[in-house]
């Protein structure tokens, strides 16, 4: 019996359109009202995953950061996990040197050094705003996750990824869009949120159900007793997960939900795919 439904939000119940279906509106209320847990497990801030949770009519605890921040809907901390402060530092120093734009957040705030069509790209839909200032100017402590940006060169993007991962075997550092380089502490994953909420809801493994569609949603597909991949997911997330359903634009979330939840024959099914 599935008892939480853990949920990436971009790509996966969030269209690219920006608006939720009526069907996955209708879903997670299900869902809620039958006493399932549904959680959003975002690399968005938690200031910007509130509204979305609020359109959902969820009360839950919202996994932000890739997992570096756990916070409850009254807006207490449960669980983080910073980004170290040294770590931080150098990274900005490496991203002036080869020209770079960097997303700071600090306490749940973002910060640019650069007002830029990148910046002014990245907010829509977002719900927040952004300080443009010296990244000098500021105390460099509490930060939730760096960000790497470049709207127009993917493979400018992969090759960040790649020397950031040997430089720091210890962070967390992940392709989340084709555009986006998250790098943050390597205990900010999502799956770890997960298994926290787990743990203090008294809920097993086999009991979840955890959904995403980009690279960094692959410790979560891995998180739960039956991981699904969207079908607009990397051929990456699709190796990793048990189930690949229908695309978020073809309401692939509410068709893996009815197919797992409703369906009583699914684990069976799925034990013979």
């Amino acid at each position: 019996m599935i008892k939480l439904v853990a949920t990436d939000i971009d790509g996966t119940i969030l269209p690219y359109s920006g608006e939720f279906s009526s069907k996955t509106k209708e879903c997670i209320q299900k869902l809620s009202k039958l006493g399932v847990k549904v959680v959003l497990v975002t690399g968005r801030m938690h200031s910007s995953a509130i509204p979305l949770a609020k359109q959902l009519g969820l009360n839950t605890p919202i996994i932000s950061y890739q997992g570096g921040l756990i916070k409850n809907f009254e807006g207490k901390t449960l669980y983080q996990s910073d980004l170290h402060s040294n770590y931080a530092k150098e990274i900005i120093l490496w991203a002036r040197k080869n020209n770079v734009h960097l997303n700071l957040y600090i306490d749940d705030k973002l910060y640019v050094e650069h007002d830029n069509e990148t910046i002014r790209q990245y907010i829509k839909g977002k719900f927040v705003d952004y300080t443009v200032c010296s990244f000098d100017d500021l105390e460099i402590k509490d930060v939730n996750k760096l960000l790497a940006i470049d709207i127009h060169n993917p493979e400018r993007v992969t090759t960040w990824v790649k020397i950031l991962k040997s430089k720091y075997p210890d962070l967390y550092i992940v392709k989340s869009t084709p555009y986006f380089c998250e790098i943050g502490s390597g205990d900010a994953k999502k799956s770890v949120g997960v298994e926290f909420l787990c743990k203090m809801w008294g809920i097993k493994k086999e009991e979840v159900l955890t959904i995403g569609d980009q690279n960094n949603d692959i410790d979560l597909v891995q998180a739960g007793g039956i991981g699904v991949a969207m079908g607009n997911a990397t051929d990456e997330l699709k190796s990793c997960a048990d189930y690949i359903t229908d695309t978020v634009e073809n309401d692939g979330f509410v068709k893996a939900v009815e197919k797992f939840f409703y369906n009583k024959t699914a684990e069976a099914e799925l034990c013979t795919e």
